[in-house]
């Protein structure tokens, strides 16, 4: 790998045995170590890290319980310490992130206070994933747990069994969009599967359908009684009827009223440095008695002040109507694909791997070449094959009329394309084999758990104002 030397090679380098690299690189020290085949690599002009300084005082971690987790695109971000392009973030606007630059491209995240202490969700391909890639980060795949949410409520309420963890500061989930997507049929609450995601045989409304599953996270909520709760689902839900204030006034009455739940806004990704056309509605709710007097007051106003304001401030220009110097330019879809090779000349299984579905012509969806000059389109989970094109063929109005020169081949994107797009780190493996009692994930599993996911980087951003504005909230 370019760029990359090996453990031995590093070992020497840094005066240190092979076995306390590999350490150092399972305990995440490494910032943009990769592991491919058993074997690590680490960036080429990474110093040593540093050791662990004594009597320097630690802030306590905090505890997020994750629900919905899906491949962990909101644990990713609320962990940190993930590789970015160096132009995702904006320096000028967060002076304070102390990021690893590991060429001139790339760049690796600070990591956080937050620490992932419990995960869920029903997709086995998911946890695969999920467990294969944060175990490198340390977090034993026994943290993750493949149910649902409404069984582990209920073996826990029927069985007075503590199926989640205690000393919860925080409580994350992504619950189910596609009852909500305009991508999807939008059945809203009346959706006709189960919360396991199967078809209903019945026709009568449930609170275990999956349309109704927000209230299944406030159950949650209402066990662990967590400081803060963040929930997120597709922008369609603010067009469903008056559903965003039903779900707010839903969340607010968590432990019998226990929550002040702020208005819920959207978010675009392209405005963090994402490099898409994705649009997230985002929900918080702060626990009443945990909160300090100022911050109580502050977040019950009419009008936030802003440094009570827990939504991230913009890092990235897109479409903001007054110009605010201080921003950067929106991260392109040709910044965020740069240096990967053609999928029939790359060593990475999920570079080589891509959707084969045919050309059905422009009128169908997923039938258009992704515009390098711009930010790509909302990486979708439910999409049959049609992914976006890389680029077209000429015959059907493709633009990139030197790579076809170059002897390249129309072809849609792959799946490593995919997740740099949702801005997941290379180091994050989307196609692998059965192992350690999970199951195999094929290419079209992978297009799924990451089309599902929220894009860690904008993820990152919540985390990180979320982290900043700890003590302010909460003493």
């Amino acid at each position: 790998m370019n760029g990359y030397i090996t453990a031995e090679i590093a070992a020497k380098k840094w005066g240190i045995t092979v076995r306390r690299v590999q350490i150092l690189c399972n305990e995440g020290r490494v910032c943009g170590a990769e592991k491919h085949g058993g074997v690590w690599f680490i960036p080429e002009s990474l110093e040593k890290p540093l050791p662990m300084k004594s009597g320097v005082k630690i802030k306590k971690d905090l505890k997020v319980l994750s629900l919905f987790s899906g491949c962990g695109g909101m644990d990713l971000g609320f962990e940190g310490e993930f590789k970015v392009l160096k132009r995702a973030v904006n320096l000028k606007v967060h002076s304070d992130w102390k990021c690893k630059d590991l060429d001139k491209n790339w760049t690796c995240l600070p990591s956080t206070r937050f620490k992932t202490v419990f995960a869920n969700d029903i997709r086995p391909d998911a946890k695969a994933a999920w467990t294969n890639y944060f175990s490198k980060k340390g977090i034993s795949p026994t943290t993750y747990c493949l149910d649902s949410i409404v069984d582990l409520v209920k073996l826990h309420r029927e069985n007075a069994i503590n199926i989640f963890p205690a000393h919860v500061d925080i409580v994350t989930g992504g619950f189910p969009c596609q009852d909500f997507s305009i991508a999807g049929k939008r059945q809203g609450f009346n959706s006709n599967k189960s919360h396991l995601g199967e078809a209903r045989a019945d026709d009568i409304p449930s609170v275990e359908s999956r349309g109704q599953l927000y209230m299944w996270m406030r159950e949650v909520i209402s066990i662990v009684q967590p400081k803060v709760f963040i929930a997120e689902n597709v922008k369609g839900l603010t067009n469903l009827s008056d559903v965003k204030a039903i779900i707010e006034r839903d969340f607010s009455n968590a432990c019998n009223g226990g929550y002040v739940v702020v208005p819920a806004k959207v978010l675009h990704a392209a405005n963090y440095g994402v490099p898409q056309n994705r649009e997230r509605i985002i929900f918080y709710g702060f626990k009443k008695t945990a909160l300090t007097p100022h911050a109580l007051k502050a977040l019950t106003a009419q009008e936030i002040p802003a440094e009570y304001d827990p939504y991230p401030v913009f890092t990235h220009d897109y479409n903001i109507t007054e110009a605010v110097p201080i921003l950067n330019k929106y991260v392109t879809v040709g910044e965020c694909l740069i240096g990967l090779p053609e999928p029939n000349e790359s060593n990475d299984v999920s570079q080589q791997r891509h959707s084969c579905a045919k050309y059905m012509g422009k009128h169908c969806q997923g039938q258009s070449e992704v515009d390098l000059n711009g930010i790509g389109p909302t990486i979708r989970a439910e999409h049959h094959g049609n992914i976006e094109y890389r680029r077209l063929s000429i015959k059907n109005g493709g633009r990139y009329v030197d790579e076809f020169a170059a002897g390249k081949r129309e072809r849609r994107l792959t799946v490593r394309e995919c997740a740099r797009i949702q801005s997941f780190p290379d180091d994050y493996d989307f196609i692998i084999p059965a192992m350690n009692g999970n199951k195999a994930v094929s290419a079209s599993d992978a297009y799924k758990i990451i089309g599902n996911a929220v894009p860690p980087l904008l993820a990152f951003n919540i985390a990180k104002r979320l982290e900043e504005n700890w003590a302010k909230y909460f003493g």
